[in-house]
């Protein structure tokens, strides 16, 4: 099918011929691709690929996450072959991202099939891999249950951050005992001094950290799924004050929605509509 002016040329496979259709461009051939209907009108409305794309991961991650068909396995199937025919690479999944949807699909019917520990590396790997099954950094927002939900990402920044204060206590006492103890012994250069009591104030800011200070701790960070704002989360204990464990409940400082978040998949999901 090709496109001519505001009307589309069709091929016949009967006469073998090429002939102008009475369809306008922005006319949709339910037949042939997918098309979605305007509720107004009634219409036919004719996507682009990046909107059926978009429909496309949508349904995918409604039937995985949440154990809901969006899509008939007729209109999917038909959605599939469109996009497969524009050349989409969505429709592309490899191993590892069937085997990242199948163990979610598992663990939210209740019967985890990957390790905890296993099923962190395979995200993580996805992730860095920007893989769209794992990640959805744009929130996404469904009609028929008002739930917007958005993918957030380890803030490997701040998470280092949290042994800074154990590791600047451990690396002062260190150089004072050092220039207390060693240095009427031997004579060394501050430099060599601190590199000596590098392995220590490393091992001992991570004992005294993950133990003491910042339980079980992990930090995250992503949009809002209704507004997009910037928003972080705490996972984990502080000083013995429980905090956060496997789901956190925030409200976004500039929408003032209320969103959950998934500790193991770092998913955010607002609040069901009343």
């Amino acid at each position: 099918m090709m496109k001519s002016g505001k009307k589309q040329i069709v091929y016949d496979e009967n006469s073998g011929r090429f002939f102008e259709s009475n369809k306008d461009e922005g006319d949709c051939i339910p037949d042939e691709e997918f098309c979605v209907i305007d509720k107004d009108s009634g219409t036919m409305i004719r996507l682009t690929v990046e909107e059926k794309e978009r429909i496309f991961l949508d349904a995918l991650q409604a039937y995985y996450f949440d154990n809901r068909q969006m899509l008939n396995d007729d209109e999917f199937d038909l959605l599939k072959e469109d996009l497969q025919w524009n050349g989409s690479e969505v429709v592309q999944m490899n191993r590892k991202e069937a085997t990242y949807l199948a163990a979610v699909q598992d663990y939210m019917k209740g019967t985890p099939s990957m390790a905890d520990g296993e099923f962190d590396a395979l995200k993580k790997e996805l992730m860095e891999a920007g893989s769209v099954f794992a990640v959805a950094k744009e929130p996404q927002c469904y009609i028929d249950t008002g739930i917007c939900k958005v993918t957030l990402q380890e803030d490997n920044f701040r998470m280092n951050l949290l042994y800074l204060p154990a590791s600047t206590i451990i690396f002062v006492a260190w150089l004072g005992l050092g220039f207390e103890f060693i240095e009427p012994i031997i004579r060394l250069n501050p430099i060599i001094l601190a590199l000596l009591g590098t392995p220590f104030v490393v091992q001992g800011s991570k004992f005294i950290t993950d133990n003491f200070l910042f339980q079980n701790s992990y930090v995250a960070y992503g949009p809002c799924p209704s507004c997009q704002a910037s928003n972080r989360v705490y996972f984990g204990d502080i000083l013995g004050v429980e905090g956060f464990d496997a789901v956190a409940t925030v409200k976004c400082p500039n929408c003032k929605e209320t969103f959950n978040v998934q500790r193991n998949t770092l998913r955010a999901s607002t609040l069901p509509k009343a």
